[in-house]
């Protein structure tokens, strides 16, 4: 089964704002609203928003993982 959320038939559309964070190579939305944090599979590193808040759109894959088709300033 294919991760990319735009093909994965279980994947969940996915539009949140919240804080940029990096953990090493990974990136994570950590949401403002509830407090938690949702892993995100990048096309680009967007390293100028790290810190910031964003707004991240994509597909939820799997619970807690996004594949996101982008990030932009919130």
């Amino acid at each position: 089964m294919s991760l990319h959320g735009d093909k994965n038939p279980d994947a969940v559309r996915f539009d949140a704002t919240g804080t940029l964070k990096r953990d090493g190579a990974q990136f994570e939305l950590l949401r403002n609203d509830s407090g938690s944090r949702v892993r995100l599979i990048l096309p680009r590193t967007p390293i100028d928003l790290v810190e910031k808040t964003v707004r991240v759109t994509g597909w939820e894959v799997e619970p807690g993982l996004v594949d996101a088709d982008g990030v932009a300033p919130a």
